[in-house]
């Protein structure tokens, strides 16, 4: 039994769990709410009576995939570091990059609280300036742009396309979908 205030809570296990997938637009917060009224995530998403969370977070400026659910197991599985679930990242940066400033990225890089893991660093073809490809497991604050700083490029725009086998897609910014059946069980298997 559970009890706040003296008042019993009743805890429903078999509560219908939602999954949302967002393209979060650069704007906007990823919290549920915010004290200083800044557009949150919550605002780009319909009523649907639950208590949801932001799987994550995106800092204000970053772009992309973020998942809300009222799932906790799931949201445990997807966010604690020992489950390795890769995230993946269009990430355009200022400068022309090196292979040497590359393979730093790829070996790991020791930033102001440790040494990051490896991460996954391609070179991407996008419009608009150089675009790297970065996939990395860990969930630091502001992991990539403090991993691009410290190599000399600084990030002018980052996205994130993909978490575990979960890919953005062509959704556009502002829209979000339900993920599918197929989509939940797919992250149940690569997460046990």
């Amino acid at each position: 039994m559970i009890e706040v205030d003296g008042k019993r809570v009743l805890h429903d296990r078999n509560t219908e769990k939602i999954y949302i997938l967002l393209n979060k637009p650069s704007g906007y917060i990823s919290t549920t709410t915010d004290t200083h009224r800044e557009p949150t995530i919550m605002d780009l998403l319909p009523a649907t009576g639950k208590r949801l969370y932001p799987v994550g977070r995106l800092d204000k400026d970053t772009e992309g995939l973020i998942l809300i659910t009222n799932d906790g197991d799931l949201t445990y599985r997807l966010t604690h570091p020992k489950h390795h679930v890769n995230k993946v990242y269009l990430t355009w940066v200022c400068g022309d990059p090196t292979e040497e400033s590359l393979d730093k990225l790829r070996k790991g890089i020791m930033l102001e609280d440790d040494m990051t893991a490896p991460a996954i660093v391609q070179r991407e073809h996008c419009p608009n300036g150089n675009c790297l490809r970065i996939t990395i497991h860990e969930g630091r604050k502001r992991q990539i742009k403090r991993m691009c700083a410290a190599v000399g490029l600084p990030v002018l725009r980052l996205k994130r396309i993909q978490i575990g086998p979960i890919c953005l897609g062509d959704l556009r910014p502002g829209d979000y979908r339900y993920l599918s059946k197929a989509e939940i069980e797919a992250f149940r298997k690569d997460n046990k």
